[in-house]
């Protein structure tokens, strides 16, 4: 009884530094004006407060998922969590622009320790039976994170709490962050892969290189109007990748301690969930920025309204990500993934349609529901994904496997963030051209919008297909599976998590 009670403690541990990773992703994003307006920065330096905290984080997961195997994953998440609240204060107290560049960057650097060991933890602790309740969790807590950002960054910059400004959306993390690592030490419980392997340096470098060469051009490139180096980049960052793999199958063959793992990829259901979690990336990479900048500089709403706006949908994915592990899963597998697309792609059709008949003049109610019907469809998509994904991977692979489902995810996210340049600013700059009434700027966002829109659902129907190659229930869910994904993982002495 006390062993369960330590397990669950464990777990909401783990769940609240994912949430506040989550939360410090999007928070910034509603208090640039402030920043900007406060801290003097410019618009490169703004650029940076927000893209260097992505390419640390992203550069480093599959790193960080392999260090946990290493030293163990309780001191990676512990290290992580401690590095990340403080470089959270370095940012709250930044004094001038470039000092909170530095301090975002090592900020993502420590969420990339601390965020692998999430799903590995959980992975590592719960059996297989379990496991469709906790990932259930996790997916609402995705869910609220995506929203509770915008929102919670807007409150704390309109009251300017003690006349500090922006700088409490930083400062928040710090008590949370103290908490999680004092409840961490003491509930969770060491383990770490069963057999002892070495960090691959070569591998490191290899997959850091690549990851920066394919990300900074993306990142960069409408500020820099997109130049022939960032082409040139990108394409060798693919070289880079490649010579990765070659690099990690001779490493493996060598000595058996590959930084990515890649027998992993003979696991049908890890590879497809890899590519439709890729995938997904893309379409919440385009949705949320544009769906930011249509509210506040299409529509002229101030941070605080466009936050509330997005509470529909994040009760939504709450509570479909609950429902579907729990119970739609286990009765009907992959089609409760499939139809999740669909859904989304239903509500973004449906969003399109309210943009355009309402105009300018749409009200907070009207997007309810198209809102709904998105965060439904994508509920039913994330917290299943994982579980699909992580349901047949060795146990020993878990820190590996959850860096790579969280830097996929991240370079999906990128990727869509670079084609909004094409999907969105594209269409808006058309737009503005000439023009110099407000209601024609509001127009040109609208418009920029709907056509994003229309990228967006066309994603939702790239994903429907590839969901199709997923396996047609997760492992813990077929009669009688074992409590394990492999007979060998079964005989596997690996240490409790949690006493």
């Amino acid at each position: 009884m006390t062993g369960d009670r330590r397990r669950w403690f464990a777990l909401a541990i783990v769940m609240t530094a994912a949430f506040m990773d989550l939360v410090d992703v999007t928070i910034v994003n509603i208090a640039i004006p402030s920043i900007q307006r406060e801290a003097g920065a410019t618009f490169g330096q703004i650029q940076w407060i927000t893209a260097g905290y992505a390419l640390a984080f992203a550069a480093g997961l599959i790193t960080g998922g392999r260090l946990g195997d290493i030293h163990g994953r309780k001191r990676l998440f512990l290290i992580g969590i401690g590095g990340f609240t403080l470089a959270s204060a370095l940012c709250g107290f930044a004094a001038n622009p470039e000092m909170l560049v530095a301090s975002r960057i090592l900020q993502g650097a420590m969420a990339a320790l601390m965020v692998p060991q999430v799903l590995s933890i959980v992975h590592a602790t719960f059996p297989a039976h379990e496991r469709g309740k906790v990932f259930g969790l996790f997916g609402a807590v995705v869910g609220l994170g995506a929203v509770t950002g915008p929102l919670l960054g807007a409150l704390l910059t309109e009251w300017n709490l003690f006349g500090l400004e922006w700088r409490p959306i930083f400062l928040i993390n710090l008590p949370v962050g103290i908490a999680g690592l004092i409840l961490g030490s003491r509930f969770i419980t060491e383990s770490k892969a069963p057999k002892a392997l070495r960090l691959d340096l070569v591998g490191v470098g290899l997959v850091t290189l690549g990851l920066l060469m394919l990300l900074y051009p993306l990142t960069r490139g409408r500020e820099l109007g997109w130049p022939t180096w960032g082409y040139v980049v990108m394409a060798g960052a693919l070289v880079v990748l490649a010579a990765l793999v070659t690099y990690e199958k001779r490493k493996a063959t060598r000595d058996g301690s590959p930084l990515i793992e890649l027998s992993l990829f003979r696991v049908k259901s890890f590879a497809a969930g890899i590519a439709v979690q890729t995938v997904f990336g893309v379409a919440l990479g385009i949705f949320f920025l544009v769906w930011t900048l249509y509210m506040q500089f299409g529509l002229g709403w101030s941070p605080l309204k466009a936050g509330l706006t997005g509470i529909p949908f994040s009760i939504a994915v709450s509570t479909a990500a609950g429902m579907s592990v729990q119970k739609l899963v286990p009765r009907f597998g992959r089609k409760v993934l499939q139809a999740g697309a669909l859904v989304m792609a239903l509500g973004v059709l449906i969003y399109i349609w309210e943009a355009n008949h309402y105009g300018l003049s749409i009200a907070p109610w009207q997007m309810a529901l198209p809102l709904v019907v998105m965060g439904v469809g994508m509920g039913l998509i994330v917290a299943p994904l994982t579980d699909a994904i992580l349901s047949e991977v060795p146990r020993e692979h878990a820190g590996s496997a959850s860096g790579l489902i969280n830097t996929v995810q991240q370079m999906g996210n990128a990727l869509g963030l670079g084609l909004v340049s094409v999907v969105f600013f594209g269409v808006v700059d058309d737009r503005l051209a000439g023009a110099t009434e407000r209601t024609a700027a509001g127009m040109a966002f609208a418009d920029g919008f709907q056509h994003a829109l229309w990228w967006v659902a066309a994603v939702m129907g790239v994903i429907f297909l590839l969901m199709s190659a997923l396996p047609k229930r997760p492992a813990q869910h077929v009669e009688g599976a074992a409590d394990g994904p492999a007979p060998e993982t079964e005989t596997e002495k690996e240490p409790a998590l949690v006493g």
